[in-house]
């Protein structure tokens, strides 16, 4: 056995320790330490995730299960950033849903479904990115809208079951023209790679035959898979049921949507945008993503300004955020692909710690809207010290990570597409002020509403404060071993492997 080969068993690994832990927590989820076990399932997983690293980076590319599961520079770097995130949610997850039960908002029952339904979403976000069969990639991304269906509504209120509603219907037509976009990949494929059968849905097949694929179904495969998994990222106009989502469902769903399932919806359309730029030998694709991007950056720019509920003000500034991603990739230049690139791992970084605080401090406020959560700095110092640096920080001010990438994205647009540069200044300086001033009035502001409550327990801030801290590193320097990853990463995107 080659050392390639046995590494493989990495890739089947990863997939079953979520979802055996789903299992398992579907059975003792309800009882007492369940949420220690799915914290150790999390913190397992990422373990995993790191031996992978290694291994993708020292044998590379690494195939699996008949070649159905397959791990790029790409795929790995998403891995390990998801695997991460969730082991700090499942750490956040443990004094919250211990105040959540203790305070009668959720029942033994609805804990276990919970903790189960979390597993569950880790192992389909995984599936999705460690997939080479586009088929099974779409059918990843169709479970985790169905299995954070019932995590937005958890909770049972009228208002969660509205947004859950939104939510399925919305991003199931997404998936749905998604999914005629990934039929029309399989067409143009069987014409060269015929006979085949499912085998010519596998993207290593594919990408090697990229250059022979029909130009006219991949393109129109291409617009379809854009609006359809562009659902999934929140891209404007395809974003509405995002902040409905975030703000109605538990806070520590609110955290992995955001930092990370839009990350892998936006991975399935890069994926096929290298297909079709291959095919049709055309700059078109990024041209959409570059719209999409700064129409997406500019109504959210907007919309924050509006926003009277904490958790749907950040839900909004991830939909920003995505889109300044999405132009980023569009660009296609080596230096936007790696602003971008870092852009997914500061904002996943940035937004959940925002949620890790957000979530204790409506806890202590007993709601999640603006006006009652004030005064933090007072009441609750490290509290409002992580809502105001993880404001800070997302909002692009230096030296955190997001000011690093949204200055090399920018900085490639002045030369790539200067077009951009008014719309996308303008749109950030108005997110600045707009998250800043809610910011401020949440952690200096007097409260109208009485005084705050006291937790039962001290909101433990481990997870946020370590994620900031990363952002701080990535924002003063970056380590050799992640320029190399991610130079890595930029060359599967320019069409290469690695």
């Amino acid at each position: 056995m080659t050392p390639a080969s046995w590494f493989s068993w990495l890739l089947p690994a990863l997939l079953a320790l979520p979802l055996g832990a789903a299992v398992l927590l579907g059975w003792l989820g309800q009882r007492r330490g369940a949420e220690l076990l799915n914290l150790g399932f999390s913190v397992l997983g990422f373990a995993l995730a790191c031996v992978l690293g290694v291994a993708v980076a020292v044998q590379g590319p690494l195939l699996a299960l008949g070649s159905q599961l397959y791990a790029d520079s790409l795929s790995t770097y998403l891995v390990l950033l998801t695997c991460f995130v969730a082991a700090g949610t499942a750490a956040f997850s443990v004094p919250y849903m211990r105040f959540e039960q203790a305070a009668g908002r959720l029942g033994g029952q609805r804990l276990r479904l919970y903790h189960a339904l979390f597993q569950l979403f880790v192992f389909t976000m995984l599936l999705a990115l460690l997939s080479n069969n586009l088929g099974l990639l779409w059918v990843a991304m169709e479970a985790a809208t169905l299995s954070t269906v019932l995590l937005v509504s958890l909770y049972r209120t009228p208002a969660g079951l509205q947004a859950a509603w939104k939510y399925f219907i919305v991003c199931g037509v997404g998936l749905a023209l998604a999914l005629f976009g990934t039929v029309l990949v399989y067409a143009a494929a069987e014409r060269v790679l015929g006979g085949q059968g499912a085998q010519a849905l596998l993207w290593t097949r594919l990408d090697a035959a990229r250059g022979a694929l029909e130009p006219a179904a991949m393109s129109v495969a291409f617009v379809f898979v854009l609006v359809g998994y562009g659902t999934k990222v929140g891209l404007v106009p395809l974003h509405s049921w995002l902040p409905d989502a975030h703000a109605e469902g538990p806070t520590p769903v609110s955290a992995v949507l955001s930092g990370l399932l839009l990350n892998v919806a936006l991975y399935a359309v890069l994926r096929l945008r290298v297909l079709v730029e291959g095919s049709v030998h055309a700059a078109w694709p990024g041209l959409l993503l570059q719209g999409f991007g700064v129409l997406s950056v500019v109504v959210a720019a907007l919309m924050l300004w509006r926003q009277d509920d904490a958790k749907r003000l950040f839900a909004w500034s991830s939909i920003e955020h995505m889109g300044l991603a999405s132009f980023g990739f569009g660009l296609g230049t080596p230096l936007a692909v790696f602003g971008a690139l870092l852009h997914l791992c500061v904002h996943a970084l940035t937004k959940s710690a925002i949620f890790f605080s957000v979530g204790h401090a409506s806890q202590k406020a007993g709601s999640s809207r603006i006006d009652a959560i004030r005064g933090l700095r007072e009441r609750s110092p490290a509290l409002g010290w992580v809502l105001l640096l993880g404001a800070l920080g997302i909002v692009g001010l230096p030296p955190f990570g997001v000011f690093v990438s949204e200055f090399l994205i920018l900085g490639s647009a002045v030369q790539a597409a200067p077009w951009s540069v008014v719309p996308l200044l303008l749109g950030l300086l108005v997110a600045l002020a707009a998250v800043l001033w809610r910011a401020q009035a949440m952690v200096f502001g007097r409260s109208q509403q009485g005084e705050l409550r006291t937790l039962a327990q001290r909101p433990w801030l481990v997870p946020a404060w370590l994620h900031l801290a990363l952002v701080v590193l990535l924002g003063v320097w970056i380590p050799g071993i992640a320029v190399a990853a991610w130079h890595a990463a930029a060359t599967v995107l320019a069409g290469g492997a690695a």
